[in-house]
């Protein structure tokens, strides 16, 4: 009996174009006073992919290319990190194998490093209700005469549109680096792509003005929004005002809502018949209430969950955010539902037990861009290590 663990040194959330580090430790667990004799191992391998699902009821693939079958699907003798998984296997790095022809003693170990940059043109990790993009790293073991054992890793990968187009620069001078860490040529890189990462995401979610904006519906003005910025991070709160002291008409409550649009691109829409399943979901993460009758300003902070991912777009499918507004608003006009302040003789007053009321919605986009991976990491704490017995 063989185990065989892997380790995230640096937790499970990565930001494409960084580069992956796991520790692979493959011990003998029998203790040493047994006269059992060593345990073997033929070769294990890694590599990195990503599968690709979508609901059958919502996305229409074209069928899949017949002329380029899996290579020996039915072997137990070949390495496919994607065997046994749903769906298609879209994106994957170059197999490398970590050892070959390894003996152990009882209660011997050895330990094995692996490392792998993330691509930068795969999509981000996302569980939506048409499509799933799932990273995982697969580590293949064998032994000899016996099937291929695979250990698979979740990944959740992050990615930062612009920086396909950037590329390292020659000159080590112009390139961002501390001079207290010892970095080889791909440590230089891979940290240079992560602090130019951060500085884009905080030059783009930094900039504060003020946008106005006048809600109305068919009878007049109800009041006026505001927000500091259009464009946040993973983690961050989204602030808003609502005031409601210089509208005509009366607002009795509103409700905004924080929402990610997942919308199937026309071209691989399923055809609605009786019954479909519409091509454009969306998925509420935060929600905030309120009852607003004379009420002359409020406001509201919507978190933006470190869980949920940011927007962005693919050939079969793309993701937005946006905040949803539903108001309901009094067709009296003047509506006055408190007591007049003065009066002539002690009397019992109530509001009126039915009010005549409108609603209607009113939606603002928003952009939500990555976060950095290790504060993301902390949105699904617990141990970044697999572990499987051969």
């Amino acid at each position: 009996m063989i185990e065989v663990v892997a380790e995230l040194s640096r937790g499970p959330v990565f930001l494409a174009g960084e580069a992956l580090e796991c520790v692979v430790t493959v011990t003998n667990p029998l203790p040493t006073a047994t006269s059992a004799s060593s345990e073997a191992l033929a070769w294990a391998s890694a590599q990195i992919h990503c599968q690709f699902h979508a609901s059958e009821s919502r996305v229409a693939l074209p069928p899949p290319d017949s002329s380029q079958p899996d290579v020996q699907p039915d072997s137990q003798t070949v390495f496919l990190p994607h065997r046994g998984e749903r769906g298609q296997c879209i994106l994957s790095t170059p197999p490398k194998i970590l050892f070959c022809d390894l003996r152990l003693d009882p209660g011997e170990s050895k330990s094995y490093s692996y490392s792998e940059v993330l691509p930068i043109e795969g999509p981000p990790s996302f569980r939506g209700q048409s499509v799933k993009y799932v990273y995982k790293l697969t580590i293949g073991c064998q032994r000899v005469n016996s099937p291929i054992t695979l250990l698979r890793v979740p990944l959740r990968v992050l990615v930062l549109t612009g920086l396909q187009d950037v590329r390292f620069p020659q000159d080590e001078a112009v390139a961002p680096s501390s001079p207290f860490l010892e970095e080889d040529e791909g440590g230089k890189k891979d940290s240079w792509l992560a602090e130019l990462a951060g500085e884009r995401l905080m030059a783009a979610t930094s900039c504060r003005s003020l946008h106005l904006y006048n809600i109305s519906d068919g009878r007049g003005k109800v009041g006026t929004f505001g927000i500091f910025k259009s464009v946040y991070r993973l983690g961050e709160d989204v602030v808003g005002t609502l005031n409601l002291g210089e509208g005509t008409v009366a607002c009795l409550q509103f409700s905004v809502s924080l929402q990610t649009e997942e919308r199937v691109q026309p071209e691989y829409q399923r055809r609605r018949g009786a019954g479909g399943v519409p091509s454009v979901s969306h998925v509420t993460h935060a929600r905030h209430q309120e009852s607003c009758l004379h009420t002359t300003r409020t406001s509201f902070s919507l978190p933006i969950p470190l869980s949920s991912t940011p927007g962005f777009c693919t050939a079969i499918v793309s993701l937005k955010w946006r905040l949803h507004f539903e108001f309901v608003t009094s067709r009296e006009p003047g509506l006055v539902l408190l007591p007049p302040v003065e009066q002539p003789e002690p009397t019992t007053w109530t509001g009126p037990e039915q009010v005549p009321v409108d609603t209607f919605s009113w939606d603002l986009p928003i952009k939500v861009l990555p976060t950095s991976p290790t504060l993301a990491s902390y949105a699904a704490p617990g141990p970044s290590t697999s572990t499987i017995t051969i």
